[in-house]
């Protein structure tokens, strides 16, 4: 009998912040079985202390990071907050935990503004942000007459990727790629030109602006999150696995 060929298993390359990327580790072996992970992260946050510009009724959060960046401020005119707008489940979990009442949008920054506007809240309302955001979530509010401004609290700083990330990308064979933000995969592809990385890539986007911004990328294979959330993101992985195996 001629035995059957396996089919092929990438490795999982991780390039998420380290914190949020430990925490998407702890799933492919359970949701995928046996995978070998890489984890590499491109970018690293740097706390900053920004000017408040007002003093708030609410703040809102886009991200874990933006609620561990106000658990680092000292800030006089936060002192009162009770009260946050978050974007998804885990960033409003992040923010309860951090001592404030959190409403959950559970999606992404339209229906986090669509959210608040319906709710007619009365502001003023904080944005508590990265450097680099997408959604003009404050601006839009203003607006939209609610007094809304923002704070940047961190900097999410590039750096390299490890030396096994740089031998698993430059040994020919395929690698999953799950890309959480148009920005990571954007320094994926930088750093695929600085080693010489040919790929192939099997990118799991988490939104189509991600699978838009990963056209730069030697993608074989490509499978779009059906919602821009962390679960989704991991069964479009799944499915760039049971395609090998249906091949």
């Amino acid at each position: 009998m001629v035995p059957q060929s396996r089919p092929l298993v990438p490795a999982v390359l991780l390039t998420r912040p380290e914190a949020q990327g430990a925490r998407f580790a702890a799933a492919p072996a359970e949701a995928l079985g046996p995978v070998r992970l890489v984890t590499s992260p491109l970018m690293v946050p740097a706390f900053l202390v920004p000017a408040i510009p007002l003093r708030p009724d609410a703040l809102i959060f886009t991200s874990e990071t933006g609620v561990e960046g106000y658990r680092r401020l000292a800030a006089p005119e936060l002192s009162d907050v009770r009260r946050a707008w978050c974007v998804g489940n885990r960033t409003a979990r992040a923010a309860e935990a951090a001592g404030l009442a959190a409403h959950s949008a559970e999606g992404d920054a339209e229906r986090l503004i669509a959210a608040i506007l319906a709710a007619d809240e009365p502001g003023p309302l904080l944005h508590l942000r990265g450097a680099e955001s997408r959604g003009e979530v404050a601006p839009r509010l203003a607006a939209a007459g609610l007094t809304a401004a923002e704070a940047v609290v961190y900097d999410q700083r590039p750096q390299p990727l490890s030396s096994e990330a740089r031998a698993l990308l430059t040994d020919g064979a395929p690698v999953i790629a799950p890309l959480f933000s148009p920005r990571t995969a954007r320094l994926l592809a930088q750093e695929l030109a600085r080693i010489g990385g040919t790929g192939p890539l099997w990118v799991a986007a988490m939104s189509p602006a991600v699978a838009e911004a990963a056209a730069a990328l030697p993608v074989a294979r490509l499978s779009v999150a059906a919602r821009p959330d962390a679960e989704a993101l991991l069964q479009a992985v799944k499915a760039l696995l049971d395609a090998e195996a249906d091949a």
